[in-house]
């Protein structure tokens, strides 16, 4: 949620960086509910200004006396009043709070202007793409005892398209890739969390998955309860309505979940395979800092996830994304992209985002200075990483021509072989 001060007093501004995203907004229908919930307020407290000035006249008259009996029908009538603007305070909050909420945030300066995804920026790549050129790539899905280690067809007659069975020793890669990325966070100074796989309505509104992309989740009707896209909704919740030292900052945090997403509306050859999943492994790294470090905070993360790909030995480039195509809650953001070399194209595979303060004002995140009152952290998080893509490559990049593939030395140490041959 943006700052309602910066709402009210730069709304020009505000209306240029609305502009340059895709989203859609009356910011005047905005400020119109904003001055209807001041002007409601300030009735509200005149009003009990007013009551409480009458109640201390009427405790210094006579019991009894027609004074007294008088001032006692003026404070009835002065207690409905209240009551009733103080309904009426809690209507325009609620609707000036419906109407905010449709505000998204304002893309950083650094954001380059652009509507679609063409418009990205590369702003540097790694590793060497040329070498993986050979004769016996393919995409991953086409590698013949692939569709034994991961069965897609029992998937379906379990639950639905979009939900495999890893098996065997394409299950022990999946734990391996976790316990990796895990070790490399605790290294990184992230404290490991297991968090909820279910949310509350409060907890994905907070972090701008309401009321945006309610189409994206799984809803469990009966408790209001959504299936977690990503485990940002969660750990950047932990903290929700609480104020933080200023000494405890930056606070980092990693956590590994399954992760579900409708994908609705996805289709076509790039998303075959392990491209695009309903249900997926990630580890997740999130951070809450000051808001003077939250840019140099960023570009830290990004570089947290791209070693995680270097130590992997997988190619990829760093997209700086336009500001028409972040996200909803996005002030800024990254994403890396891995080299597939049997499909010969670029997988996302993490996105490193700061929101400034805007899911903090949504989630009452604060934090208390030395000297001042509390203020509104800065949130981030990237992915560190999701698995199905980065397997996609390692099965792509590492794929020899007797249909053996030669796992990454650094996870060898949990997959405990050198290579997958089924």
């Amino acid at each position: 949620m943006l700052d309602p001060k910066l709402l009210r007093e730069n709304v020009d501004l505000v209306r240029q960086g609305v502009a340059r995203k895709k989203f859609q907004v009356d910011l005047d229908a905005v400020l119109a509910a904003d001055d209807a919930r001041r002007a409601a307020l300030a009735e509200f407290e005149t009003a009990r200004s007013a009551q409480n000035a009458a109640n201390k006249e009427m405790a210094a008259l006579p019991k009894g006396s027609a004074e007294f009996v008088a001032k006692v029908a003026e404070m009835k009538s002065a207690s409905a009043r209240v009551k009733e603007l103080e309904k009426r305070v809690q209507d325009a909050e609620a609707a000036w709070h419906a109407a905010a909420l449709a505000v998204p945030n304002v893309p950083h300066d650094s954001v380059p202007p652009g509507r679609t995804e063409a418009d990205n920026r590369v702003v540097s790549e790694w590793g060497d793409v040329a070498a993986l050129v050979s004769a016996s790539a393919r995409p991953h899905w086409d590698i013949p005892w692939f569709a034994r280690a991961v069965d897609f067809e029992r998937g379906v007659k379990v639950t639905g398209a979009g939900f495999p069975f890893y098996v065997g020793d394409m299950a022990r890669l999946v734990r391996a890739l976790v316990q990796f990325f895990l070790e490399e966070a605790g290294a990184a100074g992230y404290q490991e969390v297991h968090a909820p796989l279910l949310v509350n309505a409060a907890s994905a509104t907070a972090t701008g998955q309401l009321p945006d992309k309610e189409g994206q989740m799984y809803h469990a009707q009966t408790d209001d309860f959504y299936l977690i896209p990503t485990a940002e909704v969660p750990v950047t919740n932990f903290f929700r309505d609480e104020i933080l030292d200023e000494s405890a900052l930056p606070v980092k945090r990693c956590g590994y979940t399954p992760c579900f997403r409708r994908e609705a509306g996805s289709w076509g050859a790039h998303v075959r395979g392990l491209n695009r999943l309903h249900q997926f492994d990630k580890v997740e790294l999130v951070k809450w800092v000051r808001p003077s470090e939250s840019f140099d905070e960023l570009e830290s993360l990004r570089g947290d996830a791209e070693r995680l790909l270097q130590k992997l030995n997988l190619p990829y480039r760093v997209l700086l994304i336009c500001a028409g195509d972040i996200g909803f809650a996005h002030s800024k953001q990254y994403d890396l992209e891995v080299w597939a070399g049997g499909q010969k194209r670029w997988l996302e595979v993490s996105s490193c985002s700061n929101f400034t303060d805007f899911q903090a004002r949504r989630a009452g995140i604060r934090f208390r200075p030395k000297d001042g009152k509390p203020e509104h952290v800065h949130t981030l998080n990237g992915s560190g990483l999701g698995l199905p893509r980065v397997l996609a490559a390692i099965l792509e990049n590492n794929l020899g021509p007797d249909g053996v593939v030669r796992v990454p030395e650094a996870l060898r140490r949990w997959y405990g072989k050198d290579t997958i041959a089924l």
